[in-house]
Formats: C-alpha cells, sequence, structure tokens
C-alpha cells in the first residue's frame, strides 16, 4: 500500500512539474530573481551565474515545497485542518531551503552565514517558504478536481457518424449481409457499404467483440445468453439474437456473460 501510495505521488509529481505552465512560471521566477539579483548576488555573480544559482533554489524550493505539500496538506477544505497544515509543511519547506541555500553558499560563495545573522536568515527563509506554501495549497484547490458529481465525456464511435441522425444510439451489434453490414443499434438499424473488420475498428470505446465470422456484439446490450451445444446465442436486449461460434465462446467467459 505505501509502494502504491509513492508511486501515486511520483506520477503526480512528475506530471504536475512537466506541466507547461509549471516550467513557464519556474523559468520566469529564475529569470526574474537572475535580472534582479537580490541578497547581494547582483554585486557577486554574473548574469549566467545568477541564473544556474536561483535556478538551482527555484527548482529545488518548488520540487520540495510541493512534494511537502503533497504528504502533509489535506486534501479537502477544512479551514482548521488546513491553515496549521500549510504552516507545518511552509516550516518543513523553510528548513529544507534553509539547509539548501547554506549547502550552496559554500562552493559559490565560499563562506558561512554568520552566527549572529543565521537565526534572521532561517526566520527569513522559513516566511517565504510558508508564503510560497499557501500560494501552492491555492493553487492546487483551484485545479483539484471537485468531489462532487463529474460530466464525464463520452467519445461517440465514429461509426456512428456514418448513420442518419435518427438512427445513432448505442451499438447493439454488426452482422454481415452480402457486401454490407447491418448496424444495429437502440433505436434502429442501416446498412453500409464497408467490411465487418472496418466496422469493428469505429467502434469507439463500445465494450464488445467478434463473436461470428460474420458478427460483432455490444457486450452491454446483452440481454442472456444461451448455450446450443459447443456454441452460444446472444440474446439482445433490442430483441435481436446473434449466434456465436465454438471459437469465440471464450470471449463470452472472460467477459463474464458464461460461467
Amino acid at each position: 500500500m505505501k509502494n502504491k501510495a509513492l508511486q501515486l505521488a511520483l506520477r503526480e509529481w512528475r506530471r504536475h512539474l512537466l506541466n507547461p505552465l509549471t516550467i513557464t512560471v519556474l523559468a520566469g521566477v529564475t529569470a526574474v530573481l537572475a535580472l534582479v539579483g537580490p541578497f547581494g548576488t547582483i554585486q557577486s555573480l554574473s548574469l549566467p551565474e545568477r541564473a544556474a544559482y536561483w535556478g538551482v533554489l527555484v527548482i529545488v524550493g518548488y520540487v520540495g515545497g510541493y512534494l511537502i505539500s503533497y504528504a502533509i496538506l489535506p486534501h479537502n477544505d477544512v479551514p482548521k485542518q488546513r491553515i496549521p497544515r500549510v504552516l507545518l509543511a511552509g516550516g518543513l519547506t523553510g528548513i529544507v531551503m534553509t539547509a539548501m541555500v547554506t549547502a550552496l553558499n559554500i562552493p559559490v560563495f565560499g563562506v558561512l552565514p554568520s552566527f549572529s545573522n543565521y537565526p534572521a536568515f532561517v526566520a527569513t527563509t522559513v516566511a517565504i517558504s510558508i508564503i510560497v506554501m499557501a500560494v501552492i495549497d491555492m493553487f492546487n484547490r483551484n485545479l483539484r478536481p471537485h468531489s462532487g458529481p463529474v460530466e464525464t465525456t463520452v467519445q461517440t464511435p465514429p461509426l456512428l457518424d456514418r448513420l442518419p441522425f435518427d438512427k445513432r444510439g448505442p451499438l447493439v451489434a454488426l452482422s454481415v449481409e452480402d457486401h454490407y453490414v447491418r448496424v444495429q443499434t437502440t433505436v434502429g438499424d442501416e446498412m453500409l457499404l464497408m467490411r465487418l473488420a472496418d466496422a469493428i475498428r469505429e467502434v469507439g470505446e463500445t465494450t464488445g467483440a467478434q463473436v461470428h465470422r460474420s458478427h460483432w456484439a455490444a457486450f452491454d446490450q446483452v440481454a442472456k445468453v444461451s448455450r446450443q451445444s459447443d456454441r452460444a446465442v446472444l440474446h439482445m436486449k433490442t430483441g435481436i439474437d446473434v449466434p456465436v461460434s465454438r471459437a469465440n465462446v471464450p470471449k463470452l467467459k472472460e467477459a463474464g456473460l458464461l460461467p
């Protein structure tokens, strides 16, 4: 269970970090900091050096803050829980960033913050991290899907686009008749001049299978199944019957239509 949760968190992190909007924002923040050069970096570092320095801090800070927020921030909108957890996540991120800035400043500037200035440095870093965490929390809440009913977009099978409007409904069955395919829907049927294999390729996400050399059936439209020796017959909800060849009976078992 822990591994599954970790994999989910890492997947969510990769998806979020590789989002074009996230990349644009991080690049923009890095560019502004490199140009402005706060905390004396404009005097001590060249523009490319400032870009590298602030780029590392921005990316590490954002990634660390996002992972901490994902682990700590509640997935609900209860203010009494959210505010203290934002403070906790921001505080932890601030500690991480303090250690990161200290470690980065040693090779870049060759100095450590003086002991007298260190408390103020830590407090400033934590305060900034809490503000950033509050922004991340607000950003996540606005992007997170609401828990209420969600309308899902169902893709219409391309095959239905070939039918008259009054016969476009959920697919029931496809049957070969000479050089035509009879397309059965819940609201009627229509003959189309095409191969069965081509028609099956256009059923879209409709759950079903070719159950006979000349027939395809939608499994959610099956009312019942009857066995005939080593073969079977699908009795569809619209009243039509679809034969199932012996070789295709296992498909019914896989779909749960036969024991």
